[in-house]
């Protein structure tokens, strides 16, 4: 996995920035994982197709999104194991 994203103008690093802060927005994404985990994947794939970011930016983004996913699955289960 790349350490770092190349982006190429201001409005693209803000676009990139609110996908980021999506990824970071831990209550949306326990409120609803897989609609969170959807609108992860749709922003990823706009942000490949108006050429924010390259093919190997956007596996990274897809692969952090499947992750935000995972984790919040597990740490629910935890909650209900806990119960």
């Amino acid at each position: 996995m790349k350490t770092s994203i190349t982006v190429a103008s201001t409005a693209q690093s803000k676009d990139l920035t609110r996908w980021q802060t999506m990824l970071a927005d831990r209550s949306a994404l326990f409120a609803r994982p897989g609609a969170h985990h959807k609108a992860l994947l749709i922003e990823a794939r706009a942000l490949h197709t108006n050429k924010v970011i390259d093919s190997d930016d956007l596996c990274d983004l897809l692969e952090l999104a499947d992750g935000a996913l995972a984790f919040a699955v597990e740490s629910m289960l935890d909650i209900d194991g806990e119960e």
